[in-house]
C-alpha cells in the first residue's frame, strides 16, 4: 500500500499498479460475497412478506439494489460460468463482466455457450460487454429476445404530478428502444446554443423536450388563453392570465405567444368577454414565408435552429405600438424567444441589419 504522504510524489505507472492490485482484490472480494448472497438467497425466509433477498442484502450490508440484485445473479450462476471465474482471478476480466455473463446464461439456458462470450469479455469494458451480451442473445434466441423487448414496451409509463407552485414533476419509464428514440429526438436539440448559453445540460435536455412537444414544424400547440386587457398591457394591478392545467401565466409569457403563436384569444374587461379571437398566427402567411426566406434560421449570434423550429418576434411588439412589416420581424427560437420576453433580454438591430442581443440590466442594492 502505497502511503498517503506519497501519493502526490508516485508516478502514473506505480499508481496504476497499485490501482490494478487493489481492484483485483475488491473483485475477489465481491466474488466471495456473491457466494454468500446466494446463499442468504436460497435460505428464503423473511420476516415480511413483501420482503426479498435483494433488499434484505442491500438494508443490512449498506448496498444499493443493484449491487446486492448482481451479487445474487452472479451466486446462483457460478456452476455454469468456471471459465469466467478463472479469467478474474487471473485479471482478464473485473467482477462487474460477472453479472452480465451470470444474467446471459441464465436467459439462454442450453444455448448458453460461455466461450464464445469471454472472448468478447476479454476484450471489452463492462458497459460495452453488456451490448455485447444482449447482441449474443438476440443471436441465440432471437423470438425470445423479441418477447422480452415488446414486454418491455408494454411497461413504458409516464406519471405527472403538480406541486404546491405549479412545477410539474415527470417521471417516465421506456423501453430500450422508445427510450433511444427520445434521447435521440432529444440531444442534438440540447446542444449549446449560440452565445449566452450557460444552461447546464439536464436544463437542455428539458428545454429539448418543450421545444420537440411545441416546436417541431408542423404546428404549434393549440392553446386558450383567458386575458384582460390590462394584463396584455402589463399593467400593474392587472391578474394573471387563466390558461387550462396552469397556474396564473405572465403578462411576459401572453406577450410572447401573442408574437407569433396558435392561439385563441379570449379578451375581459370589467369581467365582460370583450373579444373572442379564433386561433390564428399573428404574422400571415406570405410575411412568414418572407421572413423565413430572409432570416433563414434563429439569428440570436451562434443559433443555427432552423427557420422551421423558430418564432416570428416583433422588435417593437404589436402590443405597443409595433407593426407587423417585415422590418419589425425576426426569428427567433424557443429559448431565445423566451428570454427576450420573460427574462428581459432585448434585441436590438444596427442599421447595417446585424442583430445585437442586450442582457438584462442588473440593480446592485
Amino acid at each position: 500500500m502505497i502511503p498517503a504522504e506519497r501519493l502526490a510524489e508516485c508516478g502514473l505507472a506505480e499508481l496504476e499498479s497499485e490501482m490494478v492490485q487493489v481492484q483485483s482484490e475488491i473483485d475477489e472480494r465481491k466474488l466471495y460475497f456473491s457466494r454468500l448472497a446466494a446463499a442468504l438467497a436460497g435460505l428464503g425466509c423473511w420476516d415480511d412478506e413483501s420482503d426479498t433477498a435483494i433488499n434484505h442484502i442491500a438494508f443490512t450490508c449498506h448496498v444499493s439494489r443493484n449491487d446486492a440484485s448482481d451479487a445474487i445473479a452472479v451466486g446462483e450462476q457460478l456452476s455454469r460460468i468456471p471459465e469466467s471465474v478463472q479469467a478474474l482471478g487471473a485479471g482478464e476480466i473485473g467482477f462487474a463482466h460477472l453479472p452480465v455473463m451470470a444474467r446471459t446464461a441464465k436467459a439462454c439456458g442450453d444455448l448458453f455457450d460461455e466461450r464464445v462470450l469471454l472472448k468478447t469479455a476479454r476484450k471489452v469494458t463492462p458497459g460495452k460487454f453488456y451490448y455485447k451480451a444482449q447482441q449474443y442473445r438476440h443471436a441465440v434466441q432471437p423470438k425470445a429476445y423479441a418477447d422480452e423487448q415488446a414486454e418491455q414496451a408494454r411497461q413504458n409509463r409516464l406519471s405527472m404530478s403538480v406541486a404546491n407552485d405549479g412545477t410539474y414533476f415527470i417521471d417516465v419509464v421506456l423501453d430500450p428502444v422508445t427510450g433511444a428514440a427520445v434521447r435521440g429526438a432529444l440531444e442534438p436539440l440540447a446542444r449549446p446554443s449560440g452565445e449566452h448559453d450557460s444552461r447546464g445540460y439536464d436544463q437542455r435536455m428539458a428545454d429539448a423536450l418543450v421545444e420537440v412537444i411545441t416546436h417541431g414544424g408542423q404546428h404549434n400547440v393549440q392553446l386558450q388563453v383567458t386575458s384582460s386587457v390590462e394584463t396584455l398591457l402589463g399593467l400593474v394591478g392587472a391578474q394573471g392570465a387563466e390558461m387550462e392545467f396552469s397556474l396564473p401565466v405572465s403578462s411576459k409569457t401572453v406577450e410572447r405567444w401573442a408574437c407569433d403563436c396558435s392561439l385563441t384569444r379570449v379578451l375581459m374587461q370589467d369581467s365582460v368577454v370583450i373579444d373572442v379571437g379564433r386561433a390564428k398566427r399573428v404574422i400571415s402567411g406570405p410575411t412568414k414565408r418572407a421572413l423565413r426566406a430572409r432570416d433563414g434560421h434563429c439569428v440570436w449570434p451562434g443559433c443555427e435552429r432552423p427557420a422551421s423550429w423558430s418564432d416570428g418576434h416583433h422588435l417593437v411588439h404589436w402590443i405597443h405600438g409595433g407593426s407587423t412589416d417585415l422590418e419589425n420581424l425576426v426569428l427567433l427560437c424557443h429559448r431565445h424567444h423566451r428570454m427576450v420576453h420573460e427574462d428581459n433580454w432585448q434585441v436590438v438591430k444596427t442599421d447595417d441589419g446585424r442583430i445585437v442581443p442586450v442582457a438584462p440590466a442588473t440593480t446592485f442594492l
